[in-house]
């Protein structure tokens, strides 16, 4: 039997009962649309981050997208980021009109190397997006003084950090506005597409709330400024309104995975294993490794039955759908060096040891020969 990175199945049959209950509760509510389910997983939501304000959404390059909208970003502006990252990133700021503009990653936390960004600054630029990869944050100090210094915005992406720390303080919380994707592998993932944005700044939360009903606000067809259609569904926010109780216990469960993963593979000579900042809590929305020759490591255990993944191969600003910004390969060195070594391995709240133990047996086994 083929062992992947993510696998949902043993979760379901644990929590099946409250998820079959949710969706009963939705579908016996009678309102499939912006009902209560909505309203109380934003509340829920909002209260975990300990902020007044969350808007769920359809999913999460969306929540990108309206939350830049919602602080101001558009046509002629400039947002920077960095090209390690999903695509959705990327083409979220490019659908607010606003042009994308990269800076490198450190090498050793694979994160926005937030030493580049004032360099990155121009008359043009008016947000700053720091994607807090893989499971924990990017440095957020230096960046909240550029901002304040050079009057930016920031966004945080959260895609892949629910509930991860920095000195204590929550991904999404440091910022002006943090957008989430609840796509179904994610540490608090959904049974489909969603996405939430949250933000302390009452105006901020506004807009977003008309941007996602079309630009209305209360009363339906009377549009105030041109939105979208990019509500959050009933199904959805039930479902994530209960797993919500749980995510502390799948991080808990997901940093057990890691620690196994850490004891074990320590050995493997040139296995490069990922590395917690200083004041950082690390959530590992996925487990990325690094190694010179991966694509050899990939094919072998891939022959042992074992699919690994990479998080991500191709650099958003080598992709051809944005060669019109004019970034050429050679211009961020360290995100297309780890292009070619990093792979992640199967990463899970119920991954069990006896299917970790065959990943960790094959990369010694395999590695060494290299």
């Amino acid at each position: 039997m083929t062992l992947r990175v993510w696998d949902y199945g043993a979760e379901y049959a644990k929590e099946k009962n409250d998820i079959l209950d949710a969706v009963e509760t939705v579908f016996e509510s009678g309102q499939l649309i912006l009902g209560a389910s909505v309203r109380n997983f934003e509340a829920d939501f909002a209260a975990y981050h300990g902020v007044p304000f969350a808007t769920g959404v359809d999913n999460g390059t969306n929540a990108i997208k309206l939350g830049l909208e919602a602080i101001g970003v558009g046509p002629g502006d400039e947002v920077i980021t960095v090209s390690n990252t999903a695509a959705p990133t990327v083409v979220a700021i490019v659908g607010t009109g606003a042009t994308p503009v990269f800076v490198d990653v450190r090498e050793r936390d694979f994160l926005m190397d937030t030493d580049q960004v004032a360099d990155a600054v121009t008359a043009r630029t008016k947000a700053v997006v720091p994607v807090h990869l893989y499971g924990q944050c990017v440095d957020m100090a230096p960046l909240r003084r550029l901002a304040a210094e050079r009057g930016l915005r920031i966004l945080e992406d959260c895609a892949q950090s629910h509930g991860a720390r920095q000195q204590g303080q929550l991904a999404g919380t440091m910022s002006d506005v943090a957008a989430f994707s609840f796509y179904p592998t994610k540490v608090l993932g959904a049974y489909g597409d969603g996405g939430a944005v949250i933000t302390s700044d009452a105006d901020t939360n506004r807009d977003l709330r008309q941007l996602r009903y079309y630009g209305m606000e209360e009363v339906y067809y009377v549009v105030r400024s041109p939105g979208h259609n990019s509500r959050l569904d009933e199904l959805q926010a039930e479902i994530l309104r209960r797993k919500l109780r749980r995510l502390d216990a799948y991080i808990e469960d997901r940093n057990r995975v890691a620690r196994r993963y850490e004891r074990y593979l320590a050995d493997v000579d040139g296995l490069l294993l990922p590395r917690t900042n200083p004041g950082n809590t690390h959530v590992y929305y996925v487990y990325v490794v690094r190694h010179p020759a991966r694509d050899a490591i990939l094919d072998a255990l891939r022959a042992k039955g074992i699919s690994l993944n990479i998080s991500y191969p191709w650099p958003v600003h080598t992709m051809s759908g944005f060669a019109h910004f004019g970034w050429e390969p050679g211009m961020l060195p360290v995100t297309e060096k780890l292009a070619g070594e990093i792979f992640s391995l199967p990463m899970y709240p119920s991954l069990s040891e006896a299917d970790q133990d065959r990943v960790i047996e094959a990369l010694h086994e395999v590695v060494p020969t290299l």
